[in-house]
């Protein structure tokens, strides 16, 4: 009987692996979030809301209108015009102003205030507008019927979660760039940063031979030959990329592996909180941070490095940049200027939920009503 009630002790069922998740979440984030925590925890726990990001490459010209008609929209070309908009309109009042001054010091003053408001929206210049996602509005829980394919097989769309796109938005691909993702897998951001159309080349790693296999399936089911062509896919671990193409990239993404917030909370498959995957949780921080360092050794002088997760937690986020400045000036003497990306939240703040008070970089919070994220984000321009 004592044998028996040992074996019964030994396969009792464990504390799952998505309660202990969410125990540390509410330990950490209420801290951090303060009042907004229940707000972003209701978020976490309910349905994620996705995107539809549309393929350029297919021959699919009916899906826009398709997707117009169930009241989504384009968020990117639809925030960009309503910036444009208000800047016009910002610009016609100075200018208004000017008509109805005098003197010449009145007009200097006034033609000054015309040049500081057409400059106060980069993003109007910066932001690829051959991207198209498309989003249902705040509110509306509408699911997206699943991609089909066109004529040659490419499907019309990915699904992904929209917030996503914004580290892609920020590293400004810019024509004949060199771009590096350096954690590729499982695909989604490497094919937005093709719709650009922009890669001169792209080289899209993943340490996880399973997960590379993932990534070629999207580029098969989503990009033609002639394309696929451009991408180098490799599985090298990605903290010794700069051993194999130091300083050779305009571009670099760095969407480092973390705790994945809303797949921690909600799902039992391969949750980094179980019990057996402890050290490799409490590791991540160091293996972040080595990641984005390799991600920087790898950007040549002047390139950009984009470092991104899907985590709300400041020790992932904000400290792993802040401590990558550091070891760049003190180890490699590498001067690093974390780019201002605040009109990010002025533009896109009808689709997604940001978090005012991110000290370094943008972060996207869940949001019961605009359920996208949670995603960080951060630019770092290296001298």
């Amino acid at each position: 009987r004592h044998r028996h009630k040992e074996k019964w002790a030994a396969t009792a069922p464990r504390i799952p692996s998505t309660r202990l998740a969410l125990h540390h979440f509410d330990t950490s984030y209420s801290l951090h979030l303060g009042a907004l925590w229940p707000s972003v925890r209701a978020g976490l726990l309910c349905e994620q809301k996705y995107g539809a990001l549309l393929n350029n490459f297919a021959a699919a010209d009916h899906v826009p209108e398709e997707l117009e008609l169930l009241n989504a929209t384009d968020f990117i070309s639809e925030a960009l015009q309503k910036s444009s908009g208000q800047r016009g309109a910002a610009v016609g009042e100075v200018a208004t102003g000017c008509q109805e001054g005098s003197g010449e010091g009145r007009t200097g003053m006034q033609a000054e205030m015309v040049a500081q408001t057409e400059m106060s929206s980069p993003l109007c210049t910066s932001i690829s507008s051959k991207i198209k996602c498309y989003t249902f509005p705040r509110g509306d829980i509408t699911r997206f019927r699943p991609a089909r394919p066109d004529g040659l097989g490419l499907l019309d769309y990915y699904l992904m979660d929209a917030a996503s796109l914004l580290p892609v938005l920020a590293l400004d691909v810019q024509p004949d760039d060199f771009v590096l993702d350096l954690c590729a897998a499982p695909g989604g951001k490497t094919l937005a940063l093709l719709q650009t159309g922009f890669c001169g080349h792209l080289a899209a790693n993943d340490v996880s031979i399973s997960r590379t296999k993932r990534l070629y399936q999207i580029l098969h089911s989503y990009v033609p030959k002639e394309v696929r062509d451009t991408v180098s896919v490799t599985s090298y671990d990605g903290r010794d990329w700069d051993q194999v193409k130091g300083g050779t990239f305009h571009k670099v993404l760095v969407d480092v592996p973390c705790t994945t917030d809303r797949h921690s909370a909600m799902e039992e498959d391969n949750n980094i909180f179980h019990r057996r995957r402890t050290k490799e949780r409490q590791m991540l921080p160091m293996l972040q941070l080595q990641l984005l360092m390799a991600g920087i050794l790898a950007a040549r002088p002047g390139g950009a490095v984009v470092y991104s997760t899907c985590s709300l937690s400041p020790l992932q986020n904000e400290c792993v940049v802040e401590r990558a400045l550091d070891v760049a000036r003190a180890q490699f003497n590498i001067s690093l200027h974390p780019e201002d990306l605040s009109h990010f939240r002025t533009l896109f703040q009808d689709t997604f939920s940001f978090f005012s008070e991110c000290q370094l970089g943008e972060l996207v919070l869940p949001h019961l009503t605009a359920n996208f994220g949670p995603m960080y984000f951060c630019k770092l321009r290296r001298a």
